[in-house]
């Protein structure tokens, strides 16, 4: 990966305090009526390069350059609740597979994913021609351990482990591996809602997660790179079914201080 470095450009720069106020890690000056970088010891979360109304900051080693904003409010408050409150996890799929411009969108939203520390440390796994050898991993493992639930659970006694107990034929299926597993889960919720945007149904596969982060050999062959754990597998496909009112939910349980 390419070496990153924050520059000033001291002719544009008009030593407005803007960045030095937003800096995270406090590592930027005002000198002279100038910003000044004062160590390469930084997390480059790029507030500086972002709030600079000169556009005088920059980070270099990055493949793309950062797109201007236009302004206004993106989202309508009141349709981003509707998508969260009729939200459903889809276990019934169309036989219909989803476009490659659709499934780019779903990555880059996953990308975009601000992450702690600004790690960057997301890896993803998209699961297509090779998607059934995974699950009847996954499921075999699974079948040798369910005579033991079954002793503690009366639901896991009621389920059967067939070949399609983690995907319900789902046409794509995405693995989110992570260095830190909040990473992963914040990346998940941002791609869910692009699918969403997109008429797609998504199901969080718990079960193939466990499965992934236990079995030594399903992480050998999904590639997982070392240091990290998968934290979210997202099930993608268009819903076979409608779902016609909200899920109902507990009464807020919030306290002001």
């Amino acid at each position: 990966m390419a070496k990153h470095m924050i520059t000033v450009d001291t002719e544009r720069c008009i030593g407005c305090g803007l960045c030095k106020a937003d800096c995270a890690a406090r590592n930027i000056e005002i000198r002279a009526q100038k910003a000044v970088i004062l160590t390469p010891d930084c997390v480059l979360c790029g507030h500086c390069a972002a709030i600079c109304p000169r556009g005088a900051v920059s980070i270099s080693g990055y493949g793309e350059a950062p797109i201007s904003r236009d302004g206004g409010r993106p989202l309508d408050p009141s349709q981003v609740l509707d998508v969260i409150r009729f939200r459903r996890t889809i276990r019934q799929f169309q036989a219909q597979d989803i476009p490659g411009g659709v499934l780019e969108q779903i990555l880059e939203a996953g990308r975009l994913t601000h992450t702690a520390k600004n790690l960057q440390d997301l890896s993803f796994i998209v699961l297509d021609r090779e998607k059934a050898k995974f699950e009847q991993m996954a499921a075999a493992l699974f079948r040798r351990v369910k005579p033991l639930a079954n002793l503690f659970s009366p639901m896991a006694k009621r389920i059967q482990i067939d070949d399609h107990f983690f995907f319900f034929h789902a046409p794509k299926v995405i693995v989110i591996a992570a260095k830190e597993e909040i990473n992963g889960c914040l990346a998940a919720q941002n791609m869910e809602f692009v699918a969403e945007a997109h008429g797609l149904g998504v199901l969080f596969s718990g079960f193939f997660t466990m499965a992934a982060n236990r079995s030594g050999r399903l992480r050998k062959a999904l590639g997982i790179p070392r240091g990290k754990r998968v934290a979210a597998t997202l099930v993608l496909g268009y819903p076979k079914v409608n779902y016609r009112r909200s899920a109902q939910r507990e009464a807020l349980d919030v306290t002001y201080l």
